[in-house]
């Protein structure tokens, strides 16, 4: 906890033991069920409520991720007096994956996931809270704007987005083609293939990870997926490339549709999706809502909800200086 914070977070010296203690005891108060989608999958989703809690936090994973991986978050905003609901997006973690090979990054749709994320927000019926926000990571982020633009929900107060999906990390002279070539890649082949650069699951040793600077949490999540091999995704399709591409060109001519209070939170070392991207959205989003506000976490890799405490700390305050700013 830092010695000026209002808030209680747990950190790093504790991990080892809170995880398989206090963080595991409230974990185990949580609730699962399965959601049927539309179209016929399913989607697994978990939520931690108190009769005395009065806020809600829907969090939205990104990537490759999973609503066991965050059983830290949980319990942070637990403690702090938020309800928290997720659940895993289609093709990952414990919901349905939907091609033969079940370890590629594939979506039929990247308006799939937006519907799933309305879908399940209706499921949770978070009508009789006082406050209710959206917390997104990565992917996530993305998903959740484009939620936010299509659906133009009024009963969330403010939406938090960490490191979120609005470009994709590429050498320059790739991002002018990357949209078209993995379009023609994706029709090319008969089975989705994974988009160049990218292979099957690995976990990459911590010291040479994108990911996070935390030892002790990388390690606990890597640790997760080997426990529980269901979790494990690999690289993206050339077709989820393709999806994502068509997503971000949406999320940008769209910005005048969001009428939630929005934080961005960047990573200033993030080498997973494009910092001059989030810029760019903020930039334009800032000319039709006053309400938005940017943040830049200084030394900090990707995983902002899995770094180092000084990073960790910095972004969880913030979140929730936010949220308590739109607390109405």
């Amino acid at each position: 906890m830092l010695s000026h914070s209002p808030y209680t977070f747990s950190i790093e010296p504790n991990f080892d033991y809170a995880i398989t203690h206090e963080i595991l005891d409230v974990w185990q108060q949580r609730q699962e069920g399965e959601f049927l989608t539309e179209d016929g999958k399913r989607l697994a989703w978990c939520k931690l409520t108190d009769p005395q809690h009065t806020k809600a936090v829907v969090l939205v994973n990104g990537r490759v991720e999973s609503y066991l991986k965050y059983q830290e978050l949980f319990y942070d905003l637990f403690q702090n007096g938020y309800d928290v609901y997720s659940f895993d997006h289609r093709g990952q973690g414990l919901s349905d994956r939907l091609v033969e090979n079940l370890d590629i990054g594939y979506v039929d749709s990247f308006d799939d996931y937006i519907l799933d994320l309305h879908n399940l927000v209706k499921h949770f019926n978070l009508g009789d809270y006082q406050a209710r926000y959206l917390l997104a990571h990565s992917m996530g982020g993305a998903i959740t704007t484009r939620y936010l633009q299509e659906y133009q929900p009024d009963q969330f107060n403010a939406a938090a987005l960490t490191a979120p999906m609005m470009g994709i990390a590429m050498p320059n002279y790739l991002a002018p083609i990357a949209k078209p070539l993995s379009y023609l890649m994706t029709r090319l082949s008969n089975e989705p293939q994974y988009a160049p650069g990218h292979k099957a699951y690995y976990a990459k040793p911590f010291t040479d990870n994108p990911l996070s600077q935390s030892a002790t949490r990388y390690h606990w999540f890597r640790d997760l997926y080997e426990a529980q091999p269901k979790l494990k995704l690999g690289g993206p399709s050339t077709h989820w490339v393709w999806q994502s591409l068509t997503a971000i060109q949406d999320i940008f001519a769209d910005t005048v549709d969001i009428n939630s209070p929005l934080l961005l939170l960047q990573a200033s070392e993030d080498k997973i999706v494009s910092n001059s991207a989030q810029i760019r959205f903020m930039r334009k989003l800032a000319c039709t809502r006053k309400d938005c506000a940017l943040k830049i976490v200084y030394g900090a890799q990707h995983e902002l909800l899995f770094e180092q405490d000084t990073h960790r700390l910095e972004t969880l305050n913030t979140i929730l200086q936010f949220f308590d700013s739109h607390s109405s």
